[in-house]
């Protein structure tokens, strides 16, 4: 079955994001963004027969999220719904689990949402180590004994590697940080859009683990982020101009990374861009996953931007910023403008190819990569966005 620009994204909605506790946990941040997602695409909520839904963190336990979030929300009649998680590469998973279903016919008008809420006001009289990493399970083992807990821990290992081999250096990670704040501080919806950073802001900032300053690190936001996927055909009549899915992909490599260095990212792009029948020099711009400012490098490098070991030579003399020649992670990107795991670069794409950029909007923005992932560079997804089918 030929899948290019098939379906497309009709709707997206968002909530206010980072330091936000205007809702009862997760499941009120994702109601709100479906509803804005619906009031955006022009549909009510009975048009809707899919939900899916992947789960931050915070939605603990509920093995069944999907179905909480269509009983909050009195969700009747759905013809497909399911509770998705490959980390950060879920939200672009979704996206293709609804297109594929919406081609087979299983389908019309499916919500993709994704929502977490770990932010707590603050509580002066509670103890600052309630929120660590131990809490959500990652401190145990003989590996926790000698301080390798957390997922910042493992990413670092992964990044000191590519620095022995390669010589990649913190100031090619601070280019990252720094081209992403200054996106960020185009973008008023961002985090750090009021802040800008540069490169001796980057190395002031305090260490988290080596190699990794503070900047090298996601954000922490509260909110909720969803998408209208329906078919092509549906999508022209709808109240905003289509998003069209023109290719998709997924990779899984398995194995250690700190051996590889490579996520799934080949894999993906194969698929999706044979999917799309384009190039990387079709590409106007990327929204690559940005858990880390290495996590970019590498990614850069999987897609075929620079050869293996090369990212930090790439990036080091401005290019993907707002005044270079690859626009990447034109908000902000996780790391300086909200963090909802892989809905962060999906709806950047989404703004971008709808030119509702603003002061970042790229002059040219038919054809957007979005990449997703998750674990330590283990899941990966790939999607091709377009402006025209």
């Amino acid at each position: 079955m030929d899948l290019r620009a098939k379906c497309a994204i009709a709707g997206l909605g968002q909530t206010r994001m980072g330091k936000n506790f205007d809702h009862p946990g997760p499941i009120g941040f994702a109601a709100e963004a479906v509803n804005l997602a619906l009031e955006d695409a022009g549909l009510k909520r009975t048009d809707l027969d899919g939900l899916l839904v992947n789960p931050g963190l915070t939605w603990g336990d509920n093995a069944m999220a999907s179905f909480s979030l269509q009983q909050a929300m009195g969700l009747s009649n759905l013809r497909l719904t399911a509770t998705m998680n490959l980390g950060g590469a879920t939200a672009a998973a979704m996206i293709m689990h609804a297109a594929q279903s919406i081609a087979a016919g299983m389908a019309e008008v499916v919500a993709c949402v994704f929502s977490d809420a770990p932010l707590r006001p603050p509580a002066p009289d509670k103890s600052k180590g309630s929120g660590s990493a131990a809490a959500y399970g990652f401190a145990r083992g003989v590996n926790a004994a000698y301080g390798l807990f957390g997922v910042n821990a493992h990413y670092a290992f992964v990044a000191q590697r590519h620095m022995h081999l390669y010589g990649t250096t913190n100031e090619h990670l601070g280019a990252i940080a720094v081209a992403e704040r200054q996106w960020a501080n185009l973008n008023p919806e961002a985090q750090f859009h009021d802040t800008p950073m540069s490169m001796a802001d980057y190395n002031a900032s305090r260490w988290v683990v080596e190699p990794f300053h503070l900047y090298d690190c996601c954000l922490v936001s509260n909110g909720g982020l969803a998408v209208i996927v329906t078919s092509a055909e549906r999508a022209k009549d709808l109240k905003r101009p289509p998003v069209y899915i023109l290719g998709m992909g997924q990779g899984h490599p398995g194995g250690d990374p700190m051996e590889t260095l490579v996520s799934g990212a080949p894999m993906a792009k194969k698929t999706a861009f044979k999917m799309a029948n384009v190039t990387l020099d079709d590409v106007d711009f990327c929204e690559f996953y940005d858990c880390y400012t290495f996590t970019v490098l590498v990614t850069l490098e999987d897609y075929g931007y620079c050869k293996k070991g090369e990212g930090g030579a790439f990036v080091a003399d401005g290019k993907i910023g707002p005044a270079g020649s690859l626009p990447v992670n034109t908000g902000g990107g996780q790391l300086s403008s909200f963090y909802m795991w892989g809905m962060t670069p999906v709806s950047e794409g989404i703004v971008q190819i709808r030119g509702d950029g603003g002061r970042r909007q790229v002059p040219k923005h038919e054809v957007g990569l979005v990449s997703g992932n998750g674990g330590i560079l283990s899941t990966h997804s790939t999607l091709v966005l377009g402006s025209h089918p």
